[in-house]
């Protein structure tokens, strides 16, 4: 079972603010995020929730403030193989591209190897095991554009872990995908989480979902309205009707963390 490590932080988000023009989106924003912890990332349309996961991907530079990745400067990280990405518009392609399960999830090993670098058996070892993790092997020969939306996501997951990462960033991984494979999707984070000690952070607006998923809630709205744990985070944004009357907010049924 997996449990956080509050003594060692994978992500450290010092006093970030950001602006696109003359709007500020961001407004010193300080957060830590810890070995093993599963945070959700939840705030109103336009709070400024992909703009900061992209800050601390480094593919957006702050206008001030500063982001540490286990424990180096953002701006002398290097090993980018410790950190999974799985974008907001990752399943948003050309779906006639004939392109197999297994050649996509085989990009994730040329993301650190680099284009030139021959792909050898353990990167074929490496495609097996996480397409196996995210219940993907049978359908490697499939093209990626005859897959649901839900199963694509997971090939996108898959691609991810094929660096290893200790840590995935997801951006709303479930926008459009239907109930069913809605809740599995939640059911892998939740192993991936616990029983491979991956550490998740997911943008998310399904508040009533992620409440009961996530073991903290940082909620975003340009500042850092908090960051606690789902059962404070529920007693605050009930207090406070941070989401309007008309969003359903439910008391979480925790999983044991």
């Amino acid at each position: 079972m997996q449990s956080v490590n509050h003594s060692k932080n994978i992500v450290e988000v010092k006093n970030v603010s950001f602006s696109y023009g003359s709007e500020l989106v961001l407004e010193n924003i300080s957060f830590d995020v810890h070995e093993g912890d599963y945070l959700g990332i939840v705030g109103p349309n336009g709070a400024g929730k992909t703009t900061l996961l992209k800050i601390m991907l480094g593919l957006l530079k702050p206008a001030s403030g500063s982001i540490s990745l286990f424990g180096t400067s953002l701006s002398d990280f290097k090993d980018w193989r410790k950190i999974g990405y799985v974008p907001q518009k990752a399943t948003n392609f050309d779906s006639g591209f004939p392109v197999s399960v297994y050649d996509v999830v085989l990009m994730g090993c040329y993301n650190y190897k680099g284009l030139c670098c021959r792909i050898n058996t353990g990167d074929c070892s490496i495609v097996e095991r996480v397409l196996k993790q995210v219940g993907m092997w049978e359908y490697r020969d499939r093209l990626i554009g005859d897959l649901s939306g839900g199963q694509q996501q997971r090939v996108f997951i898959a691609r991810a872990l094929a660096t290893e990462p200790k840590i995935i960033f997801l951006d709303e991984p479930t926008t459009g995908v239907d109930k069913k494979m809605h809740d599995e999707f939640y059911d892998l984070l939740r192993t991936l989480n616990r029983d491979a000690g991956l550490t998740l952070v997911l943008i998310s607006h399904d508040i009533e979902k992620i409440t009961e998923e996530a073991m903290h809630i940082a909620c975003i709205d340009r500042t850092l309205v908090c960051h606690t744990s789902p059962e404070e985070f529920l007693k605050e944004s009930e207090s406070k009707n941070m989401f309007g009357e008309k969003v359903k907010i439910v008391s979480p049924h925790h999983h044991a963390h």
